[in-house]
């Protein structure tokens, strides 16, 4: 596979609807998602030679942030109303040429810049919310 574009890492917030339609969160600059698993550590004085034991499951969790420029009242009315709400809401993460990652998530934070010389500028965190699925490209 060659390098993709980044323009091209989507953030997609649903409508709730069934079925349920996504719209790129428009004006996105940067776009970031991580995955995150924690470690049960259930090492004891019975353990192998005094290593390290880790039970073979965790918490699993995604974080996703983005950031840019405000131009699209649609896709930030549909943020704010989550926010504001704190509601749970799906979104799908699109990685060009890889997959799709679609599940609930909780927007954590929500922050506009305006600076006197320049545009109004975007930027959200997101924190899973359940399960998340993976769609292959």
């Amino acid at each position: 596979m060659s390098a993709q574009r980044g323009k091209d890492l989507l953030i997609k917030i649903g409508d709730g609807a069934s079925p349920e339609t996504f719209s790129a969160i428009a004006g996105l600059r940067a776009t970031t998602l991580a995955f995150n698993a924690t470690n049960i550590d259930v090492t004891s004085a019975d353990s192998a030679s005094e290593w390290r034991e880790l039970l073979d499951s965790g918490v699993k969790s995604a974080a996703i942030s983005g950031s840019g420029v405000f131009k699209d009242a649609a896709s930030d009315a549909a943020l704010r109303t989550a926010f504001f709400n704190q509601a749970l809401a799906n979104y799908q993460i699109v990685i060009p040429h890889f997959g799709t990652v679609t599940g609930p998530f909780k927007i954590t934070s929500l922050q506009y810049e305006g600076p006197y010389d320049g545009e109004v500028k975007l930027s959200l965190s997101l924190a899973s919310a359940g399960a998340l699925t993976f769609a292959a490209a």
